[in-house]
């Protein structure tokens, strides 16, 4: 293939650096341009034995001026190449490098300064038309890459052959490649300013190939026929701090196995029929997922995630989740995503020096690597990765109609010092360990959220006493609608554990927590770190032979229901699974068959439809106004408390006998006489238990105890928590 005299306009540096890959700005040789009254274009194609561009008036040829470079004049107006193989076969196709840029003036001002709150409208991969063109619009922030390229099947996964156009200071590079369609697989390969070429997938992107495969798809997530129109517009009443809010926590992977199909996990549309009957025939009022983002190793459930703005592939493609999250709105549950924003993995692919340099990340590792779980921090004081990730907040929560998200490992964005040893951690600005980035981050996150999605709910997992984090941001908070309270959880499970004997001696883990219970909105949770990691199932906790493992475990859970805050539990806990989760299988549904499990299984059902129908246990879960304890004797490991909802709403009260012993005539005080139904006996035999309990009533006909105007005698079963409604 000989080469003519380069008679073009084009400069052989330009020449040169299109060549080897290493132009930083295409758009400015390749494609149309005007020299001398004539139009020129210019084309980089490798492997072709010749081009030619069509227009209106003919077809003129391209001559070859430099190795895989043809330019030549050609006529005003759109035009197509022609490409012709060595093998003399011949096909047509779209010059990218005569398109216009997509991104208009707005989005590039408001790319620049680092606020586009709806940064997937503008990066990512878009299918759509073009000056009249199908095809797909590429965007990716890489501010200081020397050369950025769309790769993919399309061009050989050749970065040299579609380089993108850098857009003013923004930091963006975009191009729009025409024909590109839905499920094309893609990268950016990144001439890095420190000269090395890697492929990452699109931070922005909608959808992933399959792990282990690491490439991003061309997805079209538009058109999407939502049906809950009705939840929507509701929803604000279902989440508020008042209602009744039971959560069951799923993984997706395990929750159930299609056997009769290599035990492959179900798929989201599976998920939206089978998850969701369930979860409303248990009385759940919501489904909380561990994370979808797309990750690359199983192993991290999902909270090691490369592909934030991407429902993982495993289950479905996007819209597939979406009918996962429309189904599970029609039966009436809400959908809590758990979101990730606390530290990301350092796989080639992903963020890690993103253009050659720490640009999500901090360069220094004492600020920004995880010891504990070997991954990076992001660099919350940059306006463009904070902007990236609330940003992502509102994607999940616009674009996939999402309720609410719990942000994961809360404590260790607010600590500099977060498990690390003295010298490696660096101090704020005014020594000391908060992390003020990561605080205006969470607190700006809030904000927005809420602002802009009426009637959602986040949830912060923190696991320390830092104050005020449920309470607004005007007021110093850091804006969670929600708190997980972890020092009840440990407390109490610590309890649970011990052997009845002893509990008298540790009878105030079971009390501590209503010293601080409504300093936040708190959420009780049971969730999937108690029962992995070698901790066992919440069943072989517990103490004793298997009938007082199964009664301790009952009375548990009544205890919790009973005990002000919303609700959490992971999956299997509510039929008591007797082995520790294994997110690699399914959950042990041959044993919810077993009497005992289904019993436990009756149980949950049964306390979620008294918790939902009950307004004294719901309706202040996060105000004192609604607990007072009546009596509480370590020595016998009792516990009495009433709860309360408005005034008109009849009283609960709440007896808790954590010793194998029945307590027969256990009087107790109550603040009205009269007829008081036995609502809940986690002794009862339907749900397993020996039977024993109150003939479903008492009568509250004694004299004032326990400071409390009336008394009533009851019966304690062993080991139970019975709960007593009073009658209208």
């Amino acid at each position: 293939m000989s080469e003519m005299p380069n008679p073009s306009p084009i400069a052989e540096r330009d020449l040169a650096l299109l060549g080897a890959g290493q132009h930083d700005r295409p758009f400015d040789v390749l494609g149309p341009h005007k020299h001398k009254g004539r139009w020129w274009v210019t084309a980089f194609h490798p492997d072709i034995a010749s081009l030619s561009a069509i227009t209106d008036t003919g077809e003129m040829p391209l001559p070859r001026i430099k190795g895989d470079l043809f330019a030549g004049p050609v006529g005003a107006g759109p035009y197509r190449l022609r490409a012709v193989s060595g093998g003399g076969v011949a096909w047509e196709f779209h010059d990218p490098y005569r398109f216009d840029p997509v991104l208009g003036e707005v989005d590039l001002h408001l790319l620049g300064e680092g606020t586009h709150r709806r940064l997937w409208q503008a990066l990512g991969a878009h299918v759509m038309t073009h000056q009249g063109v199908a095809g797909t619009h590429f965007a990716v922030w890489a501010p200081n890459a020397r050369r950025v390229s769309v790769v993919g099947q399309f061009n050989q996964w050749d970065g040299r052959r579609h380089p993108m156009r850098r857009i003013g200071g923004s930091g963006v590079w975009e191009i729009f490649l025409p024909s590109l369609s839905e499920g094309e697989l893609y990268k950016y390969e990144i001439l890095g300013a420190d000269g090395s070429v890697m492929q990452k997938a699109d931070p922005v992107g909608f959808g992933s190939q399959h792990p282990p495969e690491k490439a991003s798809v061309v997805r079209d997530i538009s058109g999407f026929g939502w049906r809950d129109d009705l939840w929507m517009a509701t929803r604000s009443e279902i989440q508020d701090h008042q209602a009744p809010i039971s959560i069951y926590e799923v993984h997706l992977g395990s929750w159930r196995r299609r056997w009769d199909d290599h035990g492959r996990p179900l798929s989201y549309k599976e998920l939206a029929r089978d998850l969701v009957g369930y979860a409303k025939d248990m009385g759940f009022t919501h489904l909380e997922l561990l994370p979808v983002s797309e990750f690359p190793f199983d192993g991290s459930w999902g909270y090691q995630p490369v592909g934030l703005y991407a429902p993982t592939i495993r289950f479905g493609p996007p819209h597939e989740f979406r009918d996962l999250v429309d189904a599970a709105h029609q039966a009436g549950l809400g959908v809590l995503l758990d979101w990730v924003p606390g530290h990301f993995p350092t796989d080639a692919h992903g963020l890690a020096r993103f253009d050659g340099t720490p640009l999500y990340e901090h360069a220094d590792p004492r600020e920004g690597f995880h010891q504990d779980w070997n991954t990076l921090i992001y660099n919350y004081g940059r306006t463009e990765v904070q902007n990236y990730l609330i940003s992502n907040a509102l994607y999940w929560l616009q674009e996939y109609h999402i309720d609410g998200l719990r942000v994961d490992a809360v404590a260790s964005m607010l600590y500099r010092d977060y498990s690390r040893k003295d010298g490696e951690w660096v101090p704020n600005r005014d020594g000391g360990r908060e992390n003020y980035e990561a605080i205006a981050f969470m607190q700006n996150m809030n904000v927005i959220s809420y602002g802009e999605c009426p009637g959602i709910m986040t949830v912060a997992e923190e696991s320390t006493s830092f104050p005020n984090v449920s309470a607004p941001v005007d007021t110093g908070g850091l804006g969670f609608g929600f708190k997980w309270n972890m020092g009840w959880m440990n407390d109490t499970l610590r309890y649970i554990q011990q052997d009845p004997v002893h509990r008298k001696y540790h009878h105030d883990q079971m009390t501590f927590g209503l010293m601080y219970a409504f300093s936040e909105s708190f959420i009780l949770p049971i969730s999937h770190d108690e029962v992995v990691h070698g901790k066992g199932s919440m069943l072989r906790k517990m103490p004793g032979d298997e009938w007082q493992q199964f009664a301790n475990l009952r009375a548990y859970y009544g205890f919790m229901w009973g005990h002000p805050g919303k609700k959490l539990l992971f999956m299997g806990c509510e039929f008591a699974q007797p082995e520790e989760w294994n997110h690699n299988g399914e959950l042990n549904w041959h044993a919810a068959e077993q009497p005992p499990h289904k019993g436990v299984q009756a149980l949950i059902r049964d306390l979620n439809r008294l918790y939902r129908e009950t307004p004294a246990l719901h309706l202040k879960d996060c105000n004192v106004d609604g607990f007072q304890w009546i009596a509480t004797d370590a020595d016998q490991s009792t516990y009495i408390w009433l709860r309360r909802g408005d005034d008109a709403d009849p009283p609960v009260v709440v007896a808790c006998n954590f010793t194998p012993v029945p307590r027969d005539g256990f009087r107790i005080g109550v603040p009205r006489a009269g007829s008081w139904r036995e609502a809940i006996n986690t002794d009862a035999a339907i749900y397993g238990g020996s039977g024993l309990g109150n003939l479903g009533r008492v009568t509250a006909d004694g004299p004032a105890q326990d400071g409390q105007p009336a008394s009533m005698a009851v019966t304690l079963p062993p080991l139970s928590v019975v709960i007593f409604t009073a009658d209208d």
